[in-house]
């Protein structure tokens, strides 16, 4: 079921990582090797991914590899999006790629690439179409972001919100389907490259989209799918049916599952985005979760352990 496991999301993007508790991203590079030797220990020989970095930043990389992250990961992850957030074009990216390539021995993911249709749907379809001439062949994984909108209601896991104008409600404009689950015009153009391109989509806390994403995806031929199971949402009540349910619906696809986000009581300060204060605890996490949906020793809730306590 799972193809690989990737370590946090966007270590680098203070809307995932907070820099003001850890400026020189050295916390996060011990937390990241301890889950590394963890879902190793677990699942020997699953592929584990250093977290997409956002922006495309070779110090970031330089950093991690001098405080020997890369010894613990099979691969390193880029996200991109040039007609939304990021100060370069478009036609730019095999040199983003290149650039990383330049400086690891490690392969490069592409594990989120998007347009958002805040604009124009027009926008998006276009931007589909040049993403895939420009990537294919350059990355072994790419992850178009994503199936769905995400719903008004909800807020986008990002650090500012509406302090940063109209870029915050680009993130509810990403999707393939609008909110209603209604098709945009890109999703055909979708469908022809689905094979080689995957998707990505988060899901959640008991998430009413999952039956009718896996629905979608089935439908497009999509064969690889990247996700998230949060550590935060771990210490909900039922946590681990929920993960259960999730990991078994997307049990037909390839799936890259992100473990990140702090749980706000076990962080240095009280936010998904802080280091925490046990690093081990994370590395408890990655190791339950590549145990249960990776290793082969899928644990029942019966056996009276919380996720989050160590096992």
């Amino acid at each position: 079921m799972i193809e690989a496991a990737m370590i946090w999301n966007e270590p680098n993007n203070k809307s995932h990582w907070d820099p003001e508790i850890d400026p020189d991203w050295s916390q996060f590079a011990h937390m990241a090797k301890l889950a590394g030797q963890a879902i190793a220990a677990e699942a020997p020989g699953l592929t584990r991914v250093l977290g997409g970095i956002s922006p495309i930043d070779t110090f970031f990389i330089e950093r991690m590899k001098h405080f020997g992250v890369l010894d613990h990961v099979d691969a390193v992850a880029v996200h991109g999006f040039p007609l939304d957030w990021n100060l370069w074009q478009i036609d730019e990216w095999p040199q983003k790629v290149a650039e990383i390539r330049g400086i690891t021995h490690l392969p490069v993911w592409v594990s989120e690439v998007g347009v958002s249709t805040f604009g124009a749907e027009e926008v998006q379809l276009w931007g589909l179409k040049r993403t895939a001439e420009l990537l294919r062949g350059q990355a072994p994984r790419i992850h178009w972001y994503s199936l769905y909108d995400l719903p008004r209601e909800w807020e986008a896991t990002t650090r500012h919100r509406e302090a940063e104008g109209s870029s915050y409600y680009r993130h509810f404009h990403m999707g393939l389907l609008r909110q209603d689950g209604t098709p945009k015009p890109s999703l055909e153009a979708f469908a022809e490259i689905a094979p080689e391109m995957g998707l990505v989509q988060w899901f959640h806390y008991h998430d009413h989209r999952l039956d009718d994403a896996v629905a979608w995806m089935k439908r497009l031929g999509v064969k690889h799918v990247r996700t998230g199971l949060s550590w935060a949402d771990s210490f909900r009540e039922n946590a681990m049916d929920w993960f259960d349910r999730q990991m078994d619906a997307l049990a037909d696809f390839d799936v890259t599952v992100t473990y990140c986000f702090t749980p706000e009581h076990r962080g240095i300060q009280p936010h998904h985005t802080s280091a925490p204060q046990v690093p081990e605890e994370f590395a408890e996490f990655c190791a339950l979760m590549t145990n249960r949906y990776a290793g082969g020793g899928k644990m029942t809730s019966s056996v009276g352990t919380k996720v989050g306590e160590t096992v």
